[in-house]
């Protein structure tokens, strides 16, 4: 049983009982400590050196949230291989523990370790819809898509209690700012009745990540994230109530889950989703590491030529960072997938549409404008003093 949440969000981290598993089999320190820490036994757990201390003798991981005090909630990006160049992260680290996240590095920017610490040891941010109203309400500020769920997923567990996400869809609401989602939980289905009052605006559009459609292979590799099935089923709800809905079928791992593409984006089409898109594998830094350890342990029979088909791809290495071919690879293995992709988007009858959502709607609320220069004056005072 997940805990209760106090309304006003205290400092103290939240213990929450392990009951589904994580992600990363390791913990290494951030690349930016100078000290190392590994695990290791005495010998005296359970009873003596014969019984030494294996995974499940190990207490249970528990969840920790801990708030974020950031003062700005809009993040930006010059990147030319993105579509957009504004996000918003309602929380760093995610609960979900998929092993190929490509956010994990990100953890050691806080001194933590991108592996076990990045599932279980989340930052979440309370004044995500203030400050957002602030920034929208600026008379700097220029309208255009907000991009949700591209770092860490906005519907991770805990947002289940925190409503982090939905606090700041009330403000893209209100305001008339488009935003574009993707998760790989089935809890947005929660937020259709915003989602589908913006869509009538043309102001909201969904993407679902579905990696697999193989139970037992999304257990081990995304443990918290909903099922497959659970995610076909949000497609379904979520273009029912009118809001358009499509897949990323990402990332597809050569040699893993590669030939499920065309089964994914048809499974995905059924379900009702009308745009489609992927990626390929990304291990940027500690990734590279987490990753393989995962492989081997949990895919022995194919590890190897899993890393071998995910070099041919990379130009021999496990990763190369250059915009325009860290999305999708280069080479003829890169080339296939290319081509699988396109073929299968063609006869499935998807991406004929483009969805253009609306930045000419924007608007600031008189609350917000209100609110602005109270702040401002509030500021004013304060410095005086």
């Amino acid at each position: 049983m997940r805990p209760k949440v106090p309304p006003d969000y205290p400092d103290d981290a939240i213990p929450e009982p392990l009951h589904k598993g994580r992600g990363a089999l390791s913990n290494e320190t951030s690349r930016y400590d100078t000290e190392k820490r590994i695990r290791t036994t005495d010998g005296w757990e359970q009873g003596g050196p014969a019984e030494l201390a294996d995974d499940e003798d190990l207490p249970p991981l528990r969840t920790t949230l801990t708030r974020d005090a950031t003062r700005t909630i809009l993040a930006r990006n010059t990147s030319p291989d993105i579509p957009f160049d504004r996000s918003i992260n309602p929380y760093r680290g995610c609960e979900h523990g998929c092993i190929y996240c490509f956010a994990r590095p990100t953890h050691a920017y806080l001194g933590l370790s991108p592996g076990l610490d990045f599932e279980t040891r989340i930052l979440f941010k309370p004044e995500a819809a203030k400050l957002l109203s602030a920034e929208l309400a600026s008379p700097k500020y220029r309208c255009d898509v907000i991009a949700m769920g591209t770092n860490t997923d906005p519907y991770q567990p805990v947002e289940r209690e925190l409503k982090v996400t939905r606090q700041i869809l009330r403000v893209l609401s209100d305001f008339n700012n488009p935003v574009g989602i993707v998760t790989k939980n089935h809890l947005i289905t929660r937020d259709i009745d915003i989602l589908a009052d913006m869509a009538k605006r043309n102001l909201a559009e969904v993407f679902l990540s579905v990696t697999t459609l193989d139970r037992d292979l999304a257990r081990t590799m995304e443990p918290r994230a909903s099922t497959p099935r659970k995610r076909l089923d949000a497609i379904r709800l979520l273009s029912q109530a009118g809001i358009p809905t499509g897949v990323m079928s990402a990332p597809m791992i050569p040699g893993l889950n590669d030939h499920e593409m065309e089964a994914i984006l048809e499974a995905s089409r059924d379900a009702g989703a009308t745009r489609a898109g992927y990626t390929v594998l990304r291990l940027p830094l500690e990734i590279k590491e987490l990753f393989e350890e995962w492989l081997r342990v949990n895919r022995p029979d194919r590890a190897e030529r899993v890393l071998s088909l995910i070099r041919q791809m990379r130009g021999g290495a496990l990763y190369q960072a250059e915009f325009g071919t860290r999305m999708k690879g280069e080479g003829p293995i890169a080339q296939l997938l290319s081509a699988r992709f396109a073929a299968a988007v063609k006869r499935l009858d998807l991406n004929r549409v483009r969805y253009r959502l609306d930045t000419l709607r924007f608007s600031v609320p008189e609350s917000a404008r209100t609110a602005l220069v109270d702040a401002k004056r509030d500021s004013r005072q304060m410095r005086l003093l």
